[in-house]
């Protein structure tokens, strides 16, 4: 929040100390009676006063107790720039973003791979790491100086330093937020699945070894326990669900599948292992989005033909997860692949190949990929996507059906993350993924814990994250039955249940 005010200059007739005379004003524009400052605020205080002639512009952050008064400076556009900081931190990929927090724009943002990756690329190897002789610090270690690597460099792109970054928001999973603070997720993965702390509060970011402003704080966003994290509270406060008439669901697709039902006055969420085939675990061939890699597959219904799409139109090197929901979709389609997911030889053609003795699809041959080598997709990958797939409708399905809803009443289905912005929605409703839904339902958010972030930075919505949070009631799919004899019927493509997906035929290729 930023605040421009005028103070009267001390007198003799008026010798209020000067930040008594400060928070007094900024109690009445706020109308608060808790003001927070610092020491290390207050032993500039007198020279920022007189500087600026008591023409400020205050920068205040609203703690969960009180309004904490972040920095002062001048009025004039001469002052220093006010930046924040969002960041997702993602288990594969971390996000930066700098904002300015006097106008709310947008100044740059920075990706980069999560360096805790050169632990284990999955979370479960990490928790187990930390359990190591020094292995906690070292992945905070790890986590920490690569965001403070990646905000340097963003910030000279912007013509900003790290000093002039005062708030900091932060949205990840309920293990890589544990990490970053430097507190054990030793019991995350072991019952009753509770991690040290489920809400934050607001601290300094040298406290964590951020290199921002010595002054600047930080917002974590809380998680809901183990399995949901703050990355999804950001989603929501994104989506606005939170404060809809209408109920809607959101699902994120990451290394878990998590999904979340509702409206402005309740909320059911819940959290399965659908993702892992679809990000970069699929096959040999799998891998995250990036340049040549394959994005999206079509095939024409006459000639089954394949027209093969790469990342900046490269030769392809690979393929990432709406290009193999595509493929699967073809495949399934034309036939090259039956109700259980089994590859059809005679269908096939001269693409059908034995490897090692399992039958395998060569999706790129070796003469047209970068790498030299046929790129293919084996049985026991469709297989894999298969058992992933199914997860994710059976989760889709037994979280509306919790609720007393089906599918077919939903009017906004939100799809979070990359998987959201670059998957076909008609792919996934082909194999039976996504509900058969009309497409205008189905509507892209976005990297929405980034934004999410985000909006934490620009507007005033600490008791709405909160609000979110206990707002929510968890599913644990873990022990429930229904869960696990919906997921048997959903293991065909697209469904046992063909009459669930009306619009899936071969037209559907178009």
């Amino acid at each position: 929040m930023i605040k421009t005010i005028s103070l009267s200059p001390p007198s003799l007739s008026d010798n209020t100390a000067d930040a008594d005379r400060l928070i007094r004003t900024l109690k009445h524009e706020l109308n608060t009676d808790r003001i927070s400052i610092e020491i290390d605020l207050l032993r500039d205080l007198p020279d920022i006063l007189r500087k600026y002639d008591y023409q400020l512009r205050c920068l205040l952050f609203q703690d969960r107790n009180s309004y904490l008064l972040v920095n002062v400076s001048g009025a004039d556009e001469t002052s220093p720039p006010q930046i924040g900081l969002a960041v997702d931190l993602g288990t594969t990929r971390v996000v930066l973003r700098l904002i300015n927090l006097i106008n709310g724009n947008a100044l740059g943002e920075s990706t980069f791979d999560n360096p805790q990756i050169a632990i284990g690329p999955d979370i479960l190897t990490r928790i187990h790491f930390a359990d190591t002789e020094g292995g906690l610090e070292h992945l905070r270690d790890l986590i920490v100086n690569g965001i403070n690597k990646e905000l340097s460099g963003l910030c000279r792109t912007c013509a900003i330093t790290p000093k002039d970054v005062y708030l900091i928001s932060l949205a990840g999973n309920t293990a890589m937020t544990l990490m970053f603070m430097g507190l054990n997720p030793h019991w995350v993965i072991r019952e009753p699945y509770i991690p040290v702390i489920n809400t934050p509060e607001i601290m300094n970011v040298c406290k964590l070894g951020i290199k921002a402003n010595p002054l600047a704080k930080i917002l974590i966003f809380p998680n809901i326990g183990s399995y949901f994290g703050g990355d999804l509270i950001a989603g929501i406060l994104f989506s606005g669900m939170n404060v809809s008439e209408e109920t809607a669901i959101l699902v994120d697709v990451g290394t878990n599948a998590e999904v979340v039902i509702g409206n402005k006055d309740w909320m059911i969420a819940c959290a399965g292992a659908a993702g892992p085939a679809l990000e970069g675990g699929l096959s040999k061939m799998g891998m995250m989005a990036g340049s040549g890699v394959i994005d999206r597959v079509s095939i024409h219904p006459a000639t089954y033909k394949f027209d093969i799409h790469t990342i900046d139109n490269q030769k392809p090197i690979g393929i990432c997860g709406s290009g193999v929901i595509d493929l699967a979709a073809c495949l399934f389609l034309s036939g090259m692949m039956d109700i259980r997911g089994k590859l059809v030889p005679a269908a096939c053609g001269n693409r059908f190949k034995e490897k090692d003795g399992m039958g395998c699809f060569v999706v790129v041959s070796a003469s047209e990929s970068a790498t030299g080598r046929d790129l293919c997709i084996s049985q026991a990958d469709l297989d894999s996507l298969k058992r992933s797939k199914a997860a994710m409708f059976t989760i889709l399905e037994t979280i509306s059906g919790t609720v007393g809803l089906m599918l077919s009443d939903l009017k906004t289905f939100y799809v979070a993350g990359t998987f959201g912005c670059f998957i076909n929605p008609k792919s996934a409703i082909s194999i039976g993924m996504l509900p058969d839904l009309p497409l205008e339902t189905f509507k892209p958010l976005g990297n929405s814990s980034l934004g999410g972030a985000g909006m934490a930075l620009t507007q005033d919505c600490i008791d709405t994250i909160d609000a979110i949070r206990n707002q929510i009631t968890y599913l644990e799919l873990n022990v429930n039955q229904d869960f696990m004899n919906r997921f048997s019927a959903a293991k065909f493509f697209p469904h046992t249940d063909i009459s669930r997906f009306p619009s899936v035929s071969p037209d559907a290729m178009y």
